[in-house]
């Protein structure tokens, strides 16, 4: 391993050893963010409130594009010096650059849809106006008492307390419409009635 690492050009150890020192910054990158929860979210409350947003991987320059930049730039620069001739050994800083900067802009990216993937998981009644439903517990007319409803909305099945303005009794199993929500309960109508 000596002999082999004293063979190579100036070129080629830079390269080497800036790629082995990425590449370990970059599996140890992997491995927090697979096993903890490396770039989130802090919320600390108590006299006053404080929130801290982390690194959240939409901005080009992170640490985490960067150590791809060099991981896989300095590799791609490593391998081309090995291949070109001593006249192309300028070629390899080329590469390197254009490589290092495709993986970063790949990490960006990626970031970015899976940020697209996160749900803050807060339920928004008042964005289920128009929503088909079922009666579940049948709903007493005018308003004078709470029945509830059953719905697939915002990624999830809800149950929900509902009312309505018919003259009649909504029974179990009628198909209703959500025409409005109030105070967390929604307001519904059979189809096609007004």
């Amino acid at each position: 391993m000596k002999e082999w690492f004293s063979n190579l050009t100036v070129m080629e150890q830079i390269y080497f050893w800036l790629a082995i020192v990425s590449t370990v910054f970059l599996i140890i990158q992997i491995v927090l963010m697979c096993f903890s929860s490396f770039g989130g979210d802090i919320d600390v409350d108590g006299d006053g409130d404080i929130d801290v947003d982390t690194d959240s991987g939409v901005s080009i320059f992170t640490v985490k594009s960067i150590t791809a930049f060099f991981a896989v730039g300095s590799w791609a620069g490593l391998l081309t010096c090995a291949l070109a001739s001593d006249k192309l050994q300028w070629l390899s800083i080329i590469i390197a650059l254009v490589s290092g900067g495709a993986a970063m802009t790949a990490v960006v990216v990626a970031f970015r849809l899976m940020l697209k993937l996160q749900c803050n998981g807060i339920f928004q009644i008042e964005k289920l106006v128009g929503t088909k439903a079922t009666v579940y517990v049948s709903v007493p007319p005018t308003r004078s008492g709470r029945g509830k409803i059953t719905l697939n909305a915002q990624g999830k099945f809800m149950e929900l307390d509902a009312v309505t303005d018919c003259e009649e009794r909504l029974p179990v199993d009628e198909q209703v419409e959500i025409v409005s929500t109030e105070n967390e309960c929604a307001v519904v109508r059979r189809i096609g009635k007004e």
